[in-house]
């Protein structure tokens, strides 16, 4: 049997493998995505204060440590059974949402998008953010660059750190806002606003009006039918920052809404011996494998899944958009995995829209931003969207608030069962009597660039035996000895 290995894959936050095995006809037979790194925070975490996990989660990953940090300061929020004030609420959200837009920006640009705008079967070289600026033009490169710069100035602004940000604590947050302040960061909003709406006009222009990507996007390769998962509102509209998870079918009906703190009864983890990611599954379903419909648990929790699951965007720009989307796909859900593309740039705008919403409202300049805790700490568990999925943190302490147990389910991890079948149905598709080109593996990639995955956040399970594997070199590269232990 023939073995083609994609090592390292390109253009997504950590490192992994593909190793594609061909039968004597030369298509597909089996495809694993391999993640060979391990993260141990849910262990070492352990015996430290509970209150430093805003600052040593966030050190998980360094594109989405907001995301880490956030959830954490939700979970001590209950951890002390403090309630935060609602101008501290309303920080914390503003904050959130100028990072998700910053976030979604630098996908959709630096990592999605070179497949779009630059052509999937383009050179390497070319299937990346210059390759984009080199297309598209330089002045769309200073709005990226712009975009994101303001974005990193309003997080440190706001949270201390451009990058590992240092302010949530249980019951609020460390500091509130000037007037002035306030009103530069309504000010970069708005030209957030317009940022959002000329990205989705870059994917009209690029995408929707080349057929050829169209098939590609609506196309049996990359098609799922799974469950799907998001936070709502109180109206079932799209929410980041707070809020119940919604769960709807394969059929887009639902199957169940639930508060966070009640993960454990809705989801189960599994493991399984060649990844250390975990692969969570919807309970009331049951594991079946690595299978689509609706007899299967596997469910899904991207950008698009976040759209299928609602009923809709908070905000009216970005309402209009997701009703173009849904029309312009045929309707309620879309199982299209490139279209989560699409619905990373609804959600752009509407992020931006949210900051803005924000940024205005009276009460956000109120130095009323932090109620101090007073409860012993026990249990508690935080939950927010995360760009490329549901994050949930769940922490239990002693009496004296030094942490016992850690758990942490990652979007990137709810999304490993999805991601893996993607890979695995575009090699199927894509592979055919052993023909294989650079641009053809560069199109099995795309399937789980769709996700955004984050592999760095999400190695959390340690399978079977952990290799250790050491090459002596000569000077001259020639491997003269190598060492094998195995660790249990």
């Amino acid at each position: 049997m023939k073995r083609i290995s994609i090592d390292p894959i390109t253009r997504l936050e950590g490192h992994g493998k593909i190793d594609i095995f061909l039968n004597e006809e030369g298509d597909v037979a089996n495809c694993y995505l391999q993640i060979p790194e391990l993260r141990g925070f849910e262990k070492f975490c352990v015996g430290r204060p509970a209150e430093d996990m805003p600052n040593l989660t966030n050190r998980i990953c360094g594109v989405c440590p907001e995301a880490h940090h956030m959830a954490a300061t939700k979970a001590l929020d209950k951890v002390w059974s403090v309630d935060p004030p609602s101008a501290a609420k309303k920080l914390r959200e503003m904050f959130y949402s100028i990072f998700f837009a910053t976030d979604h920006t630098t996908h959709f640009y630096a990592l999605g998008g070179p497949d779009f705008v630059v052509g999937p079967d383009a050179p390497p070289a070319q299937r990346n953010v210059l390759g984009v600026i080199a297309k598209v033009g330089m002045d769309v490169g200073g709005k990226v660059l712009k975009m994101r710069r303001d974005g990193h100035a309003l997080i440190k602004l706001l949270g201390g750190r451009a990058v590992h940000p240092n302010w949530g604590l249980p019951g609020g947050v460390s500091r509130g806002i000037t007037e002035e302040q306030r009103k530069e960061i309504e000010a970069r909003g708005r030209e957030a606003i317009e940022f959002a709406k000329f990205s989705l006009q870059v994917f009209e222009d690029i995408v929707l009006k080349n057929s050829a990507y169209v098939d590609l996007i609506t196309g049996g390769v990359y098609t799922h039918e799974t469950y799907n998962m998001g936070m709502v509102d109180e109206n079932n509209k799209v929410n980041f920052y707070d809020g119940k998870l919604r769960v709807v079918g394969p059929d887009g009906k639902e199957l169940v809404k639930y508060d966070p703190k009640d993960y454990r009864e809705h989801v189960a983890e599994r493991v399984e011996p060649w990844s250390y990611l975990k692969f969570p599954y919807l309970k009331a379903v049951g594991w079946k494998g690595f299978v689509d419909g609706k007899d299967s648990g596997v469910y899904k929790c991207t950008p698009l899944s976040r759209l299928n699951a609602s009923d809709g965007m908070a905000t009216p720009l970005a309402q209009e958009q997701y009703e173009k989307m849904y029309a312009t796909l045929g309707g309620k859900p879309v199982h299209h995995t490139l279209a989560t593309h699409w619905a990373r740039l609804v959600e752009l705008l509407y992020a931006t829209e949210r900051w803005v919403e924000l940024a205005t409202d009276e009460e956000i300049t109120s130095p009323k931003f932090r109620t101090i805790p007073t409860e012993t700490p026990r249990e508690g568990i935080g939950c927010v969207e995360a760009p490329r999925g549901t994050l949930t943190h769940h922490y239990v302490t002693d009496e004296r608030g030094i942490l016992t147990n850690v758990n942490l389910i990652v979007g990137t991890t709810n999304n490993n069962a999805p991601i893996c079948m993607s890979v695995k149905k575009a090699a199927q598709g894509l592979i055919k009597k052993g023909q294989v080109s650079e641009g053809l593996l560069n199109m099995v990639e795309m399937a789980f660039r769709a996700y955004d995955p984050c592999f760095g956040c999400a190695t959390h399970s340690l399978p079977g035996q952990m290799p250790l594997e050491v090459n002596l070199r000569r000077p001259d590269g020639e491997v003269i000895e190598k060492l094998s232990q195995y660790l249990d």
